[in-house]
C-alpha cells in the first residue's frame, strides 16, 4: 500500500469515529496535495479534512497548502446543508398529497455519520412504485421542480426506469426511480427481484423533523451492497459505499437478518465480494462484527480483501477517478453478461466498440424508435471516443483496455465470474 493510501485510510477512520488523527511527523506539501485530491476524487473532503486539520503535522504545513482544501470543505458542506434542508420541505409536501416514495441512500446514509452534512450527496433517490410514478411526477412538477427529460412523451417517461428532477434557482436535485435497477441490464437487471415486497415491509425513520419512509433495515443493507456490486461491475464505486455500508451495518446490525442477506448475495455471486467489504471495514475503518451483530456464517468466508481495497482506492467515486477507467466498463459488463447466459466472454473489445441498441438508447434515445438507425450511433460513438482519446490526458484505448482485462481478472478472483 501506498504511503498516501495509508495516510487516507488513517485520516477516514478517524472521521469515522469524529475524532482527529495523531500525526506528529512532518508530511510534505505534495503529500498533502495528494492526501486531499484523493479525497475529493472520492468525495470525502470534508470528512478527511475535518479529520486532520488540527494535528501537529498540519500546524507545521505551509497554510497555504491547506488553505485550498479548507476553502472547498467550507462551500461542499455549505451546499449539502442546503440541499438536506431543500429536500425535506419536498418530500414532506409529497406526503401531504398523499405520495409517500420510498428514500434510499442518500439522508438514510448522511443521518447516521458523526457530522451527517460532511457525507456528500449528489442527488437523492425515491423509489416509487410505476403506478404511482405519473400522479407524482405532476407533483413534483407542481412544486416547480424541472427533468432533463422534458422532451420525451407521457409513453416514454413511463418506459424508462428513472427520471431525474431539478429546480431552477436551486440545489436540489433528485432522481425518481420505479425499479432500483435498469430492467434491461443483462448484467444487474435481474437483481430488481430482490425488492419487490420492499413497499409491503418499509418502515419509518425520523430525521430532523420529517418522517422518511425507506426500506427495511435488511432490504436497504442488501440494496447498498447490490449498489456497490453494480459500480463494481462498471468501473468501481469507492471508499465511500464502504462506509455506508459498514456504518448501516454497525447502526442497525441487530435488526437485520444476516443469513437472509447472505443467502441472497450467493445467489448473484457476490459473497466473496461483500465479505472482502466487510473485511475492509473492520481491517481498516470502524466495522464492529459484536456490534453489528455479523454472523458466524459471514465471519467463516475466506476471503483476501487486498486487491478490492486497491481496485475501489484507485477507482474514486463510482469508478469516475479517470475517463480510460470508465471506458473499461464496456469490456466487464460485457463479460459479465456472458456469464450470467453461461458463456465466456467473447471479444470484449469489439463488443465494447459496437453494443446493442438496447444497451445504447438511453444515451441515444432515438434507438427505441428506430433501431435500424444503430450504425449511425455506432458511427458516433466510437468518433466521440476518438476525439477523447486524441485529447490525451487520461484516456486512452490501450489504458481501457487494460484495465478491463484486470477488472475482469478481479471478478474472477471474488467468483462473481466463472474462471
Amino acid at each position: 500500500m501506498q504511503h498516501i493510501q495509508q495516510l487516507f485510510l488513517e485520516a477516514l477512520k478517524a472521521a469515522l469515529k469524529n475524532e482527529q488523527v495523531e500525526w506528529n511527523n512532518k508530511i510534505e506539501d505534495q503529500e498533502w496535495m495528494d492526501l486531499f485530491r484523493m479525497a475529493e476524487v472520492h468525495q470525502i473532503l470534508p470528512m478527511i479534512y475535518e479529520a486532520v486539520y488540527r494535528c501537529p503535522a498540519a500546524q507545521m504545513a505551509d497554510p497555504q497548502i491547506l488553505a485550498p482544501a479548507k476553502k472547498q470543505m467550507v462551500r461542499t458542506v455549505i451546499m449539502q446543508t442546503q440541499k438536506t434542508g431543500e429536500f425535506e420541505p419536498l418530500y414532506r409536501y409529497l406526503q401531504s398529497e398523499g405520495i409517500c416514495p420510498l428514500v434510499v441512500k442518500g439522508i438514510i446514509c448522511r443521518n447516521i455519520y458523526p457530522n451527517p452534512d460532511y457525507r456528500i450527496s449528489g442527488d437523492e433517490d425515491l423509489l416509487i412504485r410505476p403506478e404511482d410514478f405519473k400522479r407524482c411526477h405532476e407533483r413534483l412538477l407542481s412544486y416547480g421542480m424541472q427533468t432533463s427529460e422534458c422532451d420525451m412523451s407521457e409513453e416514454e417517461l413511463e418506459r424508462i426506469y428513472e427520471v431525474p428532477y431539478g429546480k431552477k434557482g436551486s440545489l436540489i436535485y433528485i432522481e425518481l426511480h420505479k425499479s432500483l435497477f435498469p430492467p434491461e441490464s443483462d448484467a444487474y437487471g435481474d437483481l430488481n427481484r430482490f425488492f419487490e415486497n420492499v413497499y409491503t415491509d418499509a418502515i419509518e425513520i425520523r430525521i430532523d423533523k420529517t418522517n422518511i419512509r425507506t426500506m427495511g433495515y435488511t432490504d436497504h443493507l442488501f440494496y447498498l451492497i447490490c449498489h456497490a456490486f453494480k459500480h463494481f461491475l462498471h468501473s468501481g464505486f469507492g471508499i465511500r459505499q464502504v462506509c455506508d455500508i459498514i456504518l448501516f451495518a454497525n447502526a442497525y446490525g441487530d435488526a437485520i437478518d444476516w443469513e437472509r442477506v447472505l443467502k441472497q448475495c450467493r445467489e448473484i455471486q457476490a459473497d466473496l465480494f461483500a465479505a472482502a467489504l466487510f473485511g475492509i471495514g473492520e481491517k481498516y475503518l470502524t466495522f464492529d462484527p459484536e456490534r453489528a451483530h455479523y454472523t458466524e456464517s459471514w465471519r467463516e468466508i475466506q476471503v483476501d480483501e487486498t486487491d478490492m481495497l486497491m481496485d475501489l482506492l484507485d477507482s474514486g467515486i463510482y469508478g469516475n477517478a479517470n475517463m480510460s477507467r470508465k471506458h473499461s466498463s464496456n469490456m466487464t459488463l460485457d463479460a459479465v453478461a456472458a456469464d450470467k447466459s453461461g458463456k465466456k466472454a467473447g471479444n470484449t473489445v469489439l463488443k465494447s466498440l459496437f453494443p446493442s441498441a438496447k444497451k445504447l438508447e438511453s444515451r441515444y434515445p432515438y434507438l427505441r424508435k428506430y433501431p435500424v438507425l444503430l450504425p449511425i450511433a455506432w458511427a458516433d460513438r466510437i468518433l466521440k471516443y476518438r476525439k477523447e482519446t486524441a485529447a490525451g490526458g487520461d484516456n486512452a484505448a490501450a489504458d481501457s483496455v487494460k484495465i478491463g482485462n484486470q477488472r475482469i481478472e478481479l471478478m474472477k478472483k471474488y467468483g462473481i465470474i466463472k474462471k
